[in-house]
């Protein structure tokens, strides 16, 4: 006989009234059947099912994010199960903050995948991944069983579907780490702590949170202490202490001997006595300055939840307020109490808080660190969306009825947990197309290849030897990066022996510090994996590839971010929208653009006069602005009749000054020779009165000086020789690892009021600083960044700028002190002030930027114009113009251009001039028609 429904009285709340539940919003009895508190809406077998399939996926496609799992632990398992391998400081004996019995686990693993008949390392390497995938699918279901037998099996099947449509879990499910490990162990852990349907697990769920601190990660055991709190105020309340201390002992046995037994292991691998949890306590927290996690960069305290937000988008903001919405329901259920909320959940929702406050008050932050709490988030996320679905319930019941109703509360339900799926399918998409392309480039690699495979500046997104064939081992070139890089185990491929784990390596230190035996010569590699985008083809490295003498293997695309926005970078966007996402190559394909050559500059000699540049404009208001414009390749270098003065000023001064104006650091060798070759294409035909071209070089045939760019070592400085050739200063700016400009190379011989020496070296950002330019953080550095980030080889962009100068000397001002004094002993506050105005001058600077097309370096070139302000002011307009210009600068300009030293003289000076042009009959309504800014 089919079950009928009990008539429910008017005005009767269905959730107060019936002891049933079904996964739906108002908790009405949907099937009639009397609940059991034992069934979870899925079976454990059909939720394992489903965990197993996504955690696959995440184990064939999940990229590897953190240099640390691969040389931390994809390469000390390689080196036990093959024999070679590469090796980071915390494997050396001296520092000992890795334990190889949690890497000798998986060595073992991976030694069973290797004696299966016809599978290769590749597949050792994704095997292992699935057996990570099916042991964190065991354990998911474990929790979501747990939850839904002894908490609510609603809060177990919202569970099971916010980790199932994570993309924070999709990443984190199947990483060789200790966080991931960790996680595992904490399900396990939490499990038995929830799950008290035989008597209570106390003593199991502490040993599951040591097995993952004390074989993984020390830190995650935190984890254990909200589950430890709840018993012991459990057992003060009603359940009697001694029952509760005796698991918990029972359990801190089970640790103790776990820890006699990988201590054991540590000893054999060492060859001396080592308690590695704690020595990863110790260095971690108690090392000291100049050592610890800090010396790897810090964050601000917002990153977790920044990151959070992308892995977990709408689940992130659930998850932190579970605690305040099951309390306050808590309290307010009291006077109606349900049988779809337990009071369990409270302390449930502790963990996740007490992990998330704990790294969020480090200075040092990795994504990998939050690991351990993702269940943790999830399973408060569930919670707190199980108590706003019993709330809505109650409040629909009253709203509506009936088949409305049904569909209101589905929409409500179901809306929230598809937004969520798919915000998180599309991040998973978006890491996944953006971020594969090192783990695919190495299939072009052949199993019986052998030879050097040489990294640079994509050393840290290498995914192990596992991707190699046997022959062929992983080396590093020098790049910008001057921390310290893994060196190699000892190669043992002939038995098993692993001296690697007892011997003290050369060259390892817990600082950091660089040690250049990691490196190789440019000329021992065989093969080379790079990436190349068209704003930074290899920045900073010491060697310079040429396309022509390298076969390409695989090349595949790989996300620009510098160039892609933000949208671009955090969700997937299909690859056939323009201007969303920006694309560069893995591998090395420099740009082929090939600079246009120019024509000869029309009636071009030493007679030539300079270009009138009057980059100032009318107040009231002046605007701090790049001022960019485009600039046809053609009119890249000017050059006119003060060519032969500026060319004797900076031939004294290179004798006089040398590195102090001029100077290349090695990583900018390469941009400073293509430099030259740019130079040596571009003048010959834009002043073929001036230079010849030669086979070697150019030659100046005014100046008699012949040039030969093609020798090595150079005579002089590339950057000193291209001085010579032009009245420009140069600079130029390289992309470091961190997507910041740097200068790298100069030659500054002209400049007047700064030195090279003082900016060498520094980024974009601390040279502007540094000069404490007006305007920079509010208005310039973010446009500035994005500028260079994005300028292309097709593109010559130029800008200008002026300055007031109480002297006549173009190099340097002596007015504002000796060139040779230090900072802070020389400016505008040691010149003299108000001196005549025959002694003040006019100084604009015409600049250039351009990138490279074969190096990516950008090259800023500074033009000077150096004019007495009382030449100029025979120009139509400038004297009024240009006193409107100086009265419109607000205090921080004034300041910066020195403006209280001059401005009596000047301004007064300029007000004459103007009224004598305006008596002479100038007409004021035409100055839009007759001057163009900046002339």
């Amino acid at each position: 006989m089919p079950p009928r429904h009990r008539p429910r009285p008017k005005g009767e709340s269905p959730v107060a009234s019936t002891v049933t539940e079904e996964i739906s919003v108002s908790d009405k009895n949907v099937d009639g059947d009397v609940f059991r508190r034992s069934r979870p809406i899925l079976s454990s077998t059909t939720a394992f099912s489903i965990l197993l399939l996504i955690r696959l996926f995440s184990a064939t496609f999940a990229t590897i994010p953190d240099c640390d799992e691969v040389f931390n632990f994809w390469e000390p398992t390689h080196y036990l199960s093959h024999g070679y391998g590469l090796q980071t400081w915390e494997y050396s004996p001296v520092y000992a903050i890795r334990s190889w019995a949690y890497v000798g686990l998986h060595a073992v693993l991976s030694r069973v995948f290797s004696e299966i008949p016809n599978l290769n390392k590749l597949h050792e390497f994704y095997g292992l991944r699935c057996v990570f995938a099916a042991f964190c699918a065991l354990c998911e279901t474990k929790l979501y069983s747990a939850v839904s037998v002894n908490i609510n099996r609603r809060v177990g099947i919202l569970y099971l579907v916010t980790t199932v449509a994570s993309a924070g879990m999709f990443h984190a499910a199947t990483a060789f780490l200790p966080s991931t490990f960790a996680m595992y162990t904490t399900m396990l852990g939490m499990a038995a702590f929830i799950d008290r349907r035989k008597g209570f697990r106390t003593a199991e769920g502490v040993f599951w949170f040591a097995v993952g601190g004390l074989l993984g990660w020390p830190f995650s055991m935190a984890m254990v202490i909200p589950h430890i709190a709840e018993e012991l105020f459990m057992a003060a309340v009603s359940w009697g202490v001694f029952p509760t201390a005796a698991r918990l002992i029972k359990g801190g046995i089970a640790s103790l001997l776990l820890l006699a037994g990988i201590v054991q292991i540590d000893y054999y691998a060492y060859k001396k006595l080592e308690i590695v949890p704690l020595n990863i306590v110790l260095y971690n927290v108690f090392s000291g300055p100049g050592k610890g996690p800090n010396i790897y960069g810090t964050e601000p305290w917002w990153f977790y939840l920044a990151n959070l937000a992308l892995n977990f988008n709408i689940l992130l903001p659930l998850a932190l307020i579970s605690a305040p919405c099951v309390i306050i329901y808590y309290f307010v259920a009291l006077r109606s109490p349900t049988p779809t909320f337990s009071p369990r959940m409270i302390s449930l929702s502790a963990p996740f808080y007490l992990w998330f406050a704990i790294f969020t008050a480090q200075p040092h932050k990795e994504e990998r660190f939050m690991y351990v709490a993702y269940p943790a988030l999830c399973l408060n996320a569930a919670m707190a969306y199980h108590v706003i679905l019993i709330v809505w319930g109650r409040l629909s019941n009253r709203l509506t009825s009936g088949k409305s109703q049904d569909l209101l509360n589905f929409t409500v339900l179901a809306l929230p947990l598809l937004a969520a799926a798919l915000l998180s399918l599309s991040r998973v998409l978006a890491v996944v197309s953006a971020y594969s392309a090192p783990m695919e480039v190495y299939s072009a690699l052949n199993a019986n290849d052998t030879g050097n495979l040489c990294l640079g500046k994509e050393w840290y997104r290498f995914p192990s030897s596992y991707f190699l064939p046997d022959g062929v081992r992983a080396k590093f070139v020098k790049s910008a990066f001057d921390g310290l890089l893994p060196g190699e185990f000892p190669e043992n491929t002939k038995d098993w022996m692993r001296p690697g784990t007892w011997m003290i390596p050369k060259g390892m230190n817990d600082e950091n510090l660089g040690d250049d035996s990691k490196y190789v010569s440019f000329d021992s590699c065989d093969y080379l994996v790079e990436s190349y985008f068209n704003r930074d083809p290899i920045p900073t490295e010491d060697y310079r590839v040429s396309i022509e003498e390298w076969e390409e293997g695989r090349c595949e695309d790989f996300l620009d971010t510098a160039r892609t926005p933000t949208l671009g970078r955090i969700l997937w966007v299909p690859k056939g929208i323009p201007n969303v996402r920006s694309w560069g190559k893995y591998l090395w394909p420099p740009s082929d653009f090939v600079t246009p050559l120019p024509p000869p500059y029309p009636n071009w000699s030493l007679s030539t006069p300079p270009l009138p540049y009057r980059p100032f404009r009318h107040g009231p208001k002046y605007f701090i602005t790049m001022g960019l414009r485009r600039l046809s390749f053609s009119d890249w270098i000017e050059l006119d009749s003060d060519y032969l003065s500026y060319h004797s000023q900076k031939a004294s001064r290179i004798i006089s000054r040398g590195k102090k104006c001029c100077d290349t650091l090695p990583s900018a060798l390469p941009h400073a020779y293509e430099l030259l070759e740019e130079l040596c294409r571009y003048l010959p035909a834009r002043y073929p009165s001036l230079y010849r071209k030669t086979d070697r070089g150019m030659d100046n045939i005014v100046t008699g000086e012949s040039f030969d760019i093609m020798e090595r070592p150079l005579k002089e400085d590339p950057m000193q020789m291209a001085a010579r050739w032009v009245q420009d200063d140069l600079a130029i700016m390289v992309e470091g690892g961190d997507g910041q400009y740097y200068l790298q190379a100069g030659a500054t011989l002209l400049t007047g009021f700064w030195r090279l020496g003082d900016k060498m070296g520094m980024g974009l950002d601390e040279i502007h600083r540094s000069g404490d330019v007006p305007g920079f953080e509010s208005k310039l550095r973010k446009g500035m960044e994005n500028f260079f980030g994005r300028l292309k080889v097709e593109e010559c962009m130029g800008r200008s700028n002026y300055f007031i100068q109480v002297d006549g000397e173009l190099p340097w001002s002596p007015s504002i002190g000796s060139e040779d004094g230090q900072p802070g002993e020389f400016g505008w506050f040691t010149a003299e002030g108000e001196k005549p105005i025959e002694q003040i001058y006019f100084r604009s600077e015409r600049q250039s930027l351009r990138r490279l097309p074969k190096t990516g370096g950008v090259v800023f070139t500074i033009r000077t114009y150096f004019v007495p302000v009382t030449e100029i002011v025979k120009e139509p307009y400038v004297p009024g113009r240009l006193a409107s210009a100086i009265r419109s600068w607000d205090d921080d300009v004034a300041k910066y251009k020195g403006r209280e030293r001059y401005e009596k003289v000047l301004l007064a000076y300029l007000d004459k001039e103007h009224q004598k042009q305006v008596e002479a009959g100038l007409p004021l309504e035409k100055e839009e028609e007759v001057v163009s800014y900046p002339f």
